[in-house]
């Protein structure tokens, strides 16, 4: 299975982006209700098979040595079919940056089943696109939704208070393996789903 190490908003932050991802979605009718949208995140790293005792660990001592932080959002990033995708766009760079290159890097050493490349990856928070979505929106739809969104001025300074482990499925109930907090790391065995 493939797991999501993901990082996770303050209110604020979260509150701004989420009426950008209502706004985007509710246009293009891609979910019934807000209920289903999907909880926006910035992607650290995509581990393939692992063993979850051993990433438990790794990923422990990687996020302790970290608090909260913040980067910019620089605009929007499209990304073109087949994920007809909307996202914000973040410059690889900063302590966001560095965080997602060292977790590559230690899981990587440590013989997980990490992304290759991972300079080639665009750090980003998708805001629209069919994954999960109610109903696939046509090219027009995405090159205009795409468009619309680009020309927005989003430049907002984000907070990063959490990190957490996914499944991909978009059920808020069952996703969540585990949580990473940068001021203290939740270990309680309920917060630890296989």
């Amino acid at each position: 299975m493939v797991y999501y190490l993901v990082g996770l908003f303050d209110k604020v932050s979260y509150k701004y982006m989420e009426s950008v991802q209502k706004t985007l979605c509710e246009k293009y009718n891609l979910f019934k209700s807000d209920a289903n949208l999907p909880k926006l995140h910035i992607t650290l790293e995509v581990i393939t098979d692992p063993n979850l005792h051993n990433l438990d660990i790794s990923l422990e001592s990687i996020v302790k040595e970290y608090t909260k932080f913040q980067f910019e959002l620089n605009g929007v990033i499209c990304f073109d079919p087949p994920y007809k995708s909307v996202n914000l766009n973040i410059d690889n760079k900063g302590t966001i940056f560095e965080l997602s290159k060292k977790i590559n890097s230690n899981l990587g050493m440590q013989g997980f089943n990490v992304r290759k490349h991972i300079e080639n990856w665009n750090l980003h928070i998708s805001l629209a696109n069919t994954t999960f979505a109610d109903r696939e929106w046509s090219n027009n739809e995405y090159l205009a939704a795409c468009n619309l969104a680009k020309g927005e001025n989003f430049s907002k300074t984000i907070t990063v208070d959490a990190v957490e482990l996914w499944k991909p499925i978009n059920n808020n109930d069952e996703m969540v393996v585990k949580q990473y907090e940068f001021t203290k790391i939740i270990s309680d065995a309920k917060h630890f789903r296989p």
